[in-house]
């Protein structure tokens, strides 16, 4: 059995996890591109603090968010989201939450679906 190495939580971990337990939407940066987040679940991916979200608005890297509610859900690396603050807009998701992803291996902190 191999041991998956996990690496320090970075500092918007905390503000991640506040936003998680107490339904806030934050305002995020994440590769260039500005977004209104709802966390859903936090993690790890391989050994990195990863988050799943819900993204209300903004853009994507791949351009303009899709306007299809089911296809909004954003699987980021925790490490590479800058200047996260809360944001004062409603929270969001869509009918198709779940935790049965790829995208977190371990899950310590999450919504139930």
């Amino acid at each position: 059995m191999s041991i998956i190495p996990i690496c320090p939580r970075p500092p918007t971990w905390d503000l991640l996890a506040q936003a998680l337990s107490e339904r806030r939407t934050v305002k995020a940066s994440y590769h260039g591109t500005d977004r209104l987040l709802c966390p859903h679940a936090l993690g790890w991916k391989n050994g990195r603090p990863k988050l799943l979200a819900y993204q209300i608005a903004g853009s994507t890297t791949h351009g303009a968010l899709p306007a299809e509610a089911q296809r909004r859900w954003r699987s980021m690396f925790v490490d590479e989201i800058e200047a996260a603050i809360f944001a004062d807009e409603p929270w969001g998701t869509a009918d198709n939450y779940s935790l049965s992803t790829n995208a977190i291996d371990q899950v310590e902190l999450a919504l139930a679906p």
